[in-house]
């Protein structure tokens, strides 16, 4: 499998006076094919690592590459050009424009890319059918349910054939049965169609879907825990055995 990502040595401050260190030393391939997910407790830098590793933020000095380019190298109009070619992008809020229909709105990277209408069109249609959409492209976002928003959202993520999806709590805003269906459609195109998932949540239950989990605290990795073999329940208690190890450790020095 190629490397998708390669950060080294990932260091971010944030502040002048009291500054605060939020990542400290991170070393991390992400290879083609790779469904990670990073958890931690609050304040453990998940969303702060997230946005170094997708360009959305800069660290303070260590460097990430993605497909082998540095991304500190490239000036703001092709940064902005390289991420809507290489990545797609899916928040806890939609984000969708209101006064666009959902298929305007899913179709915003191709035309942002400048692909021909006829283009944009079909592919919009592929990737709609794939999220069972099909029914709502030709409405707007206000008259869908939140399920379908997201499916939307993640629709637009999609769309361009990116090299590698970035998650921040997609189903934050989901109740239990949407929230399920959206993390069985990405483990779905990740198996499938090999796209690189990497996903930030607080939730183990969300984590059992990948295939690693990389558990942060204090800015460092703390743990990395592959899948390979286990069940994804099996997994769901490995990952709530080491999200939680400690508390576990607390109790037991009150114990003592």
């Amino acid at each position: 499998m190629s490397e998708v990502v390669a950060a080294k040595n990932l260091i971010k401050f944030y502040g002048d006076k009291n500054k605060f260190k939020a990542l400290d030393g991170i070393n991390l391939s992400i290879n083609e094919g790779d469904y990670i997910c990073i958890m931690g407790p609050s304040g453990s830098g998940k969303t702060t690592l997230l946005n170094n590793l997708s360009t959305i933020d800069m660290p303070t000095s260590g460097t990430v590459k993605i497909n082998n380019i540095n991304v500190r190298s490239m000036n703001e109009f092709d940064l902005g050009k390289f991420r809507y070619e290489n990545l797609g992008f899916i928040f806890q809020e939609f984000n969708l424009i209101d006064s666009l229909t959902i298929r305007e709105n899913i179709g915003i990277p191709l035309a942002l890319a400048e692909k021909p209408e006829r283009e944009i069109n079909e592919r919009v249609a592929v990737i709609a059918e794939k999220l069972g959409i099909s029914d709502i492209l030709d409405k707007f976002p206000v008259e869908c349910s939140g399920g379908q928003r997201q499916r939307a959202a993640s629709a637009r993520a999609l769309v361009a054939e990116p090299k590698m999806v970035v998650a921040d709590e997609p189903t934050g805003n989901l109740d239990t049965k949407n929230s399920h269906e959206l993390l069985k459609i990405l483990r779905e195109l990740n198996e499938n169609e090999g796209i690189t998932i990497l996903m930030v949540t607080h939730d183990a239950m969300i984590a059992s879907y990948a295939k690693k989990l990389i558990l942060l605290r204090d800015g460092k990795i703390e743990e990395t825990i592959e899948r390979e073999g286990l069940t994804q329940r099996e997994f769901f208690y490995r990952i709530v055995e080491a999200a939680t190890k400690e508390s576990q450790d607390l109790f037991e020095a009150m114990k003592g």
